[in-house]
């Protein structure tokens, strides 16, 4: 199995399951007044442009979508919780948690194929961690 390709597809399919979420989250504060619905709109746009990038460095066949069980069941769950708690302070913390398994994916991922991968590859990776870490202190803002 090449590492390279496998790190490059942890990317696309977290920053795919992550812009699907916020995604999920705006739809469900459409119609309601939180001041939070610009950041994550924000952060829905920086991961669209990680996944293309990630989707650019792959070929057709080692893209592979994630699993439409999982983004139904995480519809389900944002959905539940914003009809529960439609607060910016929970949603931060929902968005948060989400950004915070996918940013322990990646760094064990990178950890794992860091000898293995390209620098390009080892670059992205980087990049698209600290952006996790940013979007995190980015939304605890509104806890």
């Amino acid at each position: 199995m090449n590492e390279n390709i496998e790190l490059i597809k942890c990317i696309y399919k977290n920053a795919d399951m992550a812009m699907s979420a916020l995604e999920d989250a705006l739809k469900y504060l459409k119609e309601k007044d939180n001041k939070i619905k610009d950041a994550i709109h924000d952060l829905s746009e920086e991961y669209k442009s990680f996944k293309q990038k990630a989707k650019d460095m792959l070929s057709e066949e080692d893209l592979t979508e994630n699993n439409p069980m999982g983004k139904m069941m995480s519809k389900m769950g944002i959905r539940k919780e914003i009809e529960s708690d439609n607060s910016d302070a929970s949603v931060a913390d929902m968005l948060i948690q989400g950004i915070s398994m996918g940013s322990i994916e990646i760094e064990k991922k990178l950890d794992e194929f860091k000898n293995h991968s390209e620098k390009e590859t080892i670059k992205l990776a980087k990049e698209f961690s600290k952006f996790q870490e940013k979007s995190i202190e980015k939304l605890k803002k509104y806890l």
